[in-house]
């Protein structure tokens, strides 16, 4: 069982930043893969960042360029830094275990409302 929890959500205006932290449980966390996924009511939950074990990065065309996704194994946490935030970004972030690096995500946080006004 792992759990995951999400912080650093918040109210922006278009042009700032933000950075998200996904703080994971368990003894493993260093060989899982994680990823950042972000939701608006009425719509699929879509991919935005995805970090593998071996720190290589993925990222959705949306946000390439202004998003940057790390972790720290050492205290079990994965980042999302958002910059030059746009209203469109407005969502529910949620992070993700991967723990098969297979891109298959099995646990999922609570999420952390990100809202950019313009």
């Amino acid at each position: 069982q792992v759990q995951l929890v999400e912080s650093g959500g918040g109210l922006v205006q278009a042009g700032g930043s933000l950075r998200l932290s996904c703080a994971a449980s368990g003894r493993t966390f260093s060989s899982y893969a994680m990823g950042w996924f972000r939701q608006t009511p009425g719509k699929e939950r879509e991919f935005v960042a995805h970090i593998r074990s071996g720190f290589s990065t993925y990222y959705a065309a949306s946000v390439k360029g202004r998003f940057t996704i790390s972790r720290n194994n050492a205290n079990n946490m994965v980042y999302l830094q958002m910059n030059s935030l746009k209203p469109e970004d407005t969502a529910v972030y949620y992070c993700a275990t991967d723990r098969d690096n297979d891109y298959e995500y099995d646990y999922w946080g609570q999420g952390t409302q990100v809202t950019v006004s313009s």
